[in-house]
């Protein structure tokens, strides 16, 4: 299974607006109705990518957790669904997250974000400004490594008690963006 690492934004960029449908309840959600009260995690993922799915059960404990501590979430879909039809709006609606999963036809917002892999996470503190992006954790399907969203969780604790943010951040690795053909960024 091949593997591509998030680009790691650079830390203090603002968060980049959005107003992307939710397939579930079929309203738009913004960028200044996602955030939470502390901050906000933006998570690019996807139905069919075996990275997400193996961390799927510890995103859907992270949100139970953290949305009810004040800390916005929201995921992003981005793939091409007419190449990767497992992704699909429809199907979108029924993966059960406990926040909402919204859907970038367009591809825009993934640009936006740098984003370049299935899951690559974005964490924004109160003023919408970068303080963390990389992994999970260190588990991966193809390693012993048990799921415990360790490094997110620590930097959104950290966030939301007010102390420094991990300094040293590992790159996510996941599913590389399905894009739509001729569409490809170069985020160099």
């Amino acid at each position: 299974m091949a593997a591509t690492p998030s680009t790691m934004l650079p830390l203090g960029t603002a968060a980049p607006e959005f107003r992307l449908p939710d397939p579930k309840t079929g309203a738009d959600v913004t960028l200044a109705e996602a955030q939470g009260e502390y901050g906000l995690l933006v998570a690019f993922l996807s139905n069919h990518c075996p990275f997400v799915k193996h961390v799927k059960a510890e995103l859907v404990r992270f949100g139970d957790d953290y949305v009810a501590k004040g800390l916005g979430v929201v995921a992003i879909m981005s793939n091409d669904v007419e190449r990767y039809p497992d992704d699909a709006p429809a199907k979108m609606a029924v993966e059960g997250y406990p926040f909402p999963y919204l859907y970038d036809e367009s591809q825009d917002v993934a640009k936006a974000y740098q984003a370049a892999c299935t899951p690559d996470f974005f964490l924004f503190d109160g003023d919408g400004k970068l303080v963390y992006r990389g992994q999970l954790d260190a588990s991966r399907p193809q390693n012993e490594v048990p799921v415990t969203g360790t490094d997110l969780r620590a930097a959104a604790h950290a966030l939301l008690s007010g102390t420094p943010l991990p300094a040293e951040q590992t790159p996510a690795i996941g599913c590389g963006i399905k894009w739509k053909p001729g569409t490809e960024p170069n985020y160099s």
